[in-house]
């Protein structure tokens, strides 16, 4: 039995670590070029103001958002009083509640946009008539909107965000500010895995992506998309967001790239703190698996139907990067099960060894193995990006908090493991059926005013 579990536990460890140091390898090399380009730099001078302020298109689609809709809508009028901004906000016929809370706000430049359809429909056919609602503004008034910005009907909007869009467009066709979910010390182990995530991902990887040329995805909020570049986007039909798509912010960061714009992630701070869109994300287990086997089923698996890996290098790179979610998410479970099997194996030969006193081989195999070499260097590599997890998040929410992203990567794990079976369960089901994705949409919740942000 010793035996047997000796063999099992030494073949599970050399290939959990074979996947985890090739994984890391890719994330070393991210995290090279960070260090080497954008850690010890003071950040580049904003563009210059433009002469004539331009006018913003805000579109929010909201389906059942009755809880939180007004609030979100009387937060961004009351802090963004600047007449250049307009809120178009899709609603349903099915769903009076939603269309009475955005009616309930009364400001002259919030205005429902009826789908024409019951709902819910998908998020992307939602967009599409908002964007056709911006369309006819623009004919009824004679108007030009410079840009349209995406968020949801959750989002605290940053009031220095449309300022910052004016700046950087036109010359970048799309702009993306960093996503901050705010903390909830009530659910610190699931929610505070977000804060983890987003933290490192939006002052890391997205820089590197934009230092390489590489699409910078939208994240589907906080994202300012050039109105003419939008325009091409659309098409004869008007539909600049494909209905077929799981994960259609995503892709949209891959459509601006290859018209050969730019795009990009920008990070600046206004009034001490840095200017993000905020909001709270699931506090469950059961809904963060939710929503993340639907950003997993669409990056990494419908993505890979739909974009293929066309580009150069290093787009080719970042598809791997956004790809290999699925692939680091078992893994880890693989890694779990090893250590579990060794700590086994730690109580059986105790036990063997204090029943019989005969001497054992040696625990991970013959003397001359480079299996506990191999094993010391994944722990090196853990370590450093431990460290920089908790380096990113203590940056964003305080150094308490960049100490809880240690522990919290176990829960992290666990979280993508589990949205990994159930992407793979969604995309057959996408596969069988042939329809369009349903809108896989979760409860929302809206902060309260006493609550206090990330600052960034």
């Amino acid at each position: 039995m010793l035996a047997i579990l000796a063999v099992l536990t030494r073949e599970l460890l050399w290939l959990s670590a074979s996947g985890i140091f090739l994984s890391s390898l890719d994330d070393m090399a991210v995290d090279a070029l960070w260090l080497g380009r954008f850690a010890f730099r003071r950040p580049a001078p904003l563009p210059p103001a433009p002469a004539e302020p331009g006018r913003f298109a805000l579109i929010v689609p909201a389906w059942d958002e009755s809880a939180v809709i007004g609030a979100m809508l009387a937060r961004l009028c009351g802090t963004i009083s600047d007449d250049r901004m307009r809120v178009f906000v899709g609603v349903y016929a099915n769903d009076p509640a939603t269309l009475a809370a955005v009616e309930a706000v009364a400001d002259p430049r919030v205005r429902a946009v009826p789908t024409g359809t019951p709902g819910p429909t998908t998020k992307a056919d939602c967009l599409n008539h908002l964007w056709r609602g911006v369309l006819k503004q623009e004919a009824a008034t004679g108007e030009r909107f410079k840009a349209v910005v995406l968020h949801d009907a959750e989002d605290v909007v940053d009031p220095a965000s449309l300022d910052l869009y004016d700046r950087w467009i036109p010359a970048l066709a799309m702009v993306q500010v960093p996503v901050l979910p705010i903390q909830d010390p009530a659910t610190r182990w699931v929610s505070g895995h977000y804060c983890d995530e987003f933290a490192q991902a939006h002052a890391k990887d997205m820089q590197v992506r934009g230092l390489l040329g590489a699409p910078v995805p939208s994240a589907g909020v906080g994202t300012a998309i050039d109105r003419d570049v939008l325009a091409r986007l659309a098409g004869p039909g008007n539909a600049p967001f494909d209905a077929a798509s799981l994960t259609e912010d995503y892709e949209m960061g891959h459509r601006v790239h290859a018209l050969g714009l730019q795009a990009r992630m920008v990070r600046a701070h206004a009034d001490g703190r840095l200017v993000a869109t905020r909001a709270y994300f699931p506090s469950t287990i059961e809904t963060a698996v939710r929503q993340k086997s639907r950003w997993l089923a669409g990056i990494a698996l419908s993505g890979w139907d739909r974009l293929g890996w066309s580009g150069g290098l290093a787009t080719r790179w970042m598809l791997l990067r956004d790809r290999k979610g699925m692939f680091t998410a078992a893994v880890a479970m693989l890694g779990y099960v090893a250590a579990i099997l060794l700590l086994a194996q730690l109580a059986l030969r105790a036990w063997v060894s204090a029943r019989t006193g005969a001497p054992l081989p040696p625990l991970l195999g013959p003397a001359d193995s480079a299996l506990p070499g191999f094993l010391a260097l994944n722990a090196g590599l853990l370590m450093w990006r431990l460290g920089l997890r908790a380096g990113f998040t203590g940056r964003a929410y305080g150094w308490r908090e960049g100490l809880w992203a240690i522990p919290r990567a176990l829960m992290a794990n666990a979280i993508n493991f589990l949205a990994a079976l159930r992407a793979m369960e969604r995309y057959r089901a996408a596969l069988d059926s042939g329809g369009a994705p349903a809108w896989g949409k979760t409860d929302h919740r809206f902060p309260d005013a006493d609550v206090e942000v990330a600052r960034g």
